[in-house]
């Protein structure tokens, strides 16, 4: 049993030249820039505004909840568009009802979901810690 390896050529080829090309640009940006470093071009950049205090400092948990909410509704937004598109076709073959259930089950879903976050006050940019009477926190 022979195996014909040739239809495999274009592949290798392709990344042989994008190995290729990745060392090369590095090669190339290490033999071409300018090597004088000084000190102020050793300190962090930070929008134009003078560095302050250490590089290590905690970040707000709030920052990740509101970006992998974002990530979430975003998704949604992307895999809608495709089911829009053809939507017309699964209605031509008679299954426009079920298609329509699902996508709207779906956006059910996620607004329940919304519904959570922001009962939870995960969608509070400052979240307040006031006491209850009974002396837990919200």
């Amino acid at each position: 049993m022979s195996q014909n390896f040739d239809v495999y050529m274009p592949v290798l080829i392709l990344a042989v030249v994008a190995v290729v090309a990745f060392v090369g640009t590095l090669l190339v940006g290490r033999l071409v820039r300018p090597n004088n470093p000084t000190e102020l071009k050793q300190t962090p950049y930070e929008c134009g505004e003078e560095p302050t205090g250490a590089a290590w400092s905690n970040f707000n948990v709030r920052f990740y909840v509101i970006a992998l909410v974002f990530l979430i509704f975003d998704v949604e937004g992307a895999l809608m568009f495709p089911v829009a598109t053809v939507y017309k076709n699964f209605v031509d073959i008679g299954q426009g009802g079920a298609v329509l259930g699902s996508l709207l089950m779906f956006i059910i879903i996620l607004s329940l979901g919304l519904v959570y976050c922001w009962k939870k006050g995960d969608l509070d940019w400052v979240k307040s810690y006031e006491a209850n009477i009974d002396g837990k926190d919200k």
